[in-house]
């Protein structure tokens, strides 16, 4: 699928920080059809059991790709915010660290206070991994976090020559 244009990363965030050494530090990627997709790897530093992913981060990305998602929808406007007010993630298969792996989100419904989205990681044959329903509040990014513009708190946007994923 066709790549529209990439999103900004954070400097700490978990998910997008490039700045965080023990983050993810993914890359996400507004496409043609108005959702959201991110090539990513997690690290050993993110397992639980050997060999797995832990679950709290698998649920942070499909977190991330839910607000995300929001950004890609709107046209590539990163100036919509929101706080999470629930998330039911559903665990499918064993989540690996080390390998490429596929982030999606979609919007599911778009409301003047509320949005709710759907959130996937797959690995690169498109098996499901994990995915999940995310519901979350509008709310000015200045109320999240008081005195935060967007430009300090995502000032990275790295071109990196991805067109299609």
């Amino acid at each position: 699928m066709k790549v529209i244009s990439k999103q900004h990363n954070s400097r700490m965030c978990m998910i997008c920080g490039l700045d965080n050494e023990y983050g993810v530090r993914a890359p996400f990627y507004n496409m043609e059809d108005g959702s959201v997709m991110s090539l990513f790897q997690y690290r050993e530093q993110h397992q639980s059991y050997p060999g797995r992913v832990h679950g709290g981060l698998i649920t942070a990305m499909l977190d991330e790709m839910g607000l995300r998602a929001v950004w890609a929808k709107e046209g590539g406007d990163e100036n919509i915010w929101g706080v999470t007010m629930s998330l039911e993630t559903k665990y499918r298969k064993p989540v690996p660290y080390g390998v490429p792996l596929i982030g999606k989100g979609e919007i599911i419904k778009f409301t003047p206070r509320f949005f709710v989205t759907h959130a996937s990681i797959l690995d690169m044959d498109g098996t499901l991994l994990a995915d999940g329903e995310i519901n979350y509040i509008h709310l000015d990014v200045n109320k999240i976090a008081e005195g935060v513009t967007m430009h300090e708190e995502m000032p990275y946007l790295v071109e990196d020559g991805v067109t299609e994923l």
